[in-house]
């Protein structure tokens, strides 16, 4: 029986979720689908210039799946570019770090809304939005 694949934390919702050449009608082109998590890699890894396990420690997965998810993205990305096809954002495993939460009471972090006003572990009101862990700026990667 194959484990349940583990939600990556992705840190905002992006600005476009459809990419094409420039006068061709998306009708005519063939479309390759990047995931919001293999986005979020690529955008971690090489826009951010964390370092692999910094990435991997702010999507909640390890350096090997984090790998794994930018070089599948790669080669996405390195599709369409070369054959003039349009990329497709969608899908994915994934939960948005904007709507976590993390109670240092009982150090546990969960999903909650902004008007969230105690934790539902320990019940402590003591709550604050989520931290990216590795998410230090100035540390680019080698």
């Amino acid at each position: 029986m194959v484990r349940p694949r583990l939600r990556r934390r992705v840190h905002g919702e992006f600005g476009a979720t459809y990419f094409k050449p420039a006068g061709i009608p998306v009708r005519e082109l063939e479309t390759v689908s990047l995931t919001f998590d293999e986005l979020e890699a690529v955008r971690l890894t090489d826009l951010e210039q964390l370092y692999q396990a910094d990435a991997a420690a702010q999507m909640n997965v390890s350096r090997q799946t984090l790998g794994n998810i930018v070089k599948s993205a790669h080669k996405k990305i390195a599709e369409a570019l070369i054959k003039g096809m349009a990329i497709k954002i969608e899908g994915g495993t994934v939960e948005y770090m904007q709507n976590l939460y993390y109670c240092p009471a009982c150090e546990s972090t969960f999903p909650a809304e902004a008007n969230e006003e105690s934790c539902p572990d320990c019940k402590s009101d003591k709550i604050e939005p989520a931290e990216l862990p590795g998410s230090k700026k100035g540390c680019p990667r080698r």
